[in-house]
């Protein structure tokens, strides 16, 4: 019961994780990467669809974005989608592809976008906290309800503060190297 318990948990924890590189992946840095553009929506015919899933996005120089939708089309409404992203981006459009010099970074931006990551992490490690609290709740009702004893909830907490400890560090070493690429000159 109680394996299940943390198993359970320990799920929960890896989604966080996934969700943080996800998070951190948006989060411009110096140099050009595909994932800056994840969170863009463009509307497509009356729809709100994500640019990954309508153009080819890559980066052919450390600077350049080259984004080739697949229906040519639709190249004004994702220029104006990345217009007012904000990402702070200007796309430059030719007919048939956009290309984004990605600039680059001011200190203060550099700062800035450490502090958007720093908030970023904490929500997350507040996410982990959370999936403790629920699991130790768990543990507690099952102690209560007489399905373990006072022994094993006491080894129970104890596993699940060493996996939350052990997950809050995965979120701490993400959040160190990519401050250290956002403040990469």
């Amino acid at each position: 019961m109680v394996k299940d318990l943390l198993k359970n948990g320990e799920e929960k924890m890896k989604s966080v994780i996934s969700s943080t590189k996800k998070a951190f992946a948006g989060i411009r840095t110096g140099r050009a990467n595909p994932s800056l553009l994840d969170r863009i929506h463009v509307d497509y015919y009356g729809t709100q669809t994500p640019l990954t899933q309508m153009a080819n996005i890559s980066a052919p120089e450390a600077r350049l974005l080259l984004i080739q939708p697949w229906d040519k089309s639709v190249i004004k409404s994702v220029e104006k989608a990345i217009q007012t992203s904000d990402l702070g981006l200007v796309p430059n459009n030719d007919g048939s592809v956009i290309r984004i010099a990605i600039p680059q970074l001011t200190e203060e931006r550099r700062k800035e976008l450490v502090k958007v990551m720093k908030r970023e992490a904490e929500e997350r490690r507040v996410a982990v906290r959370n999936v403790r609290r629920d699991l130790n709740d768990e543990a507690k009702s099952m102690e209560k309800a007489g399905d373990i004893s006072e022994d094993e909830l006491r080894r129970a907490l104890d596993d699940i503060q060493e996996l939350t400890n052990d997950y809050i560090a995965k979120i701490d070493e993400l959040a160190e190297q990519k401050e250290q690429e956002i403040l990469e000159v």
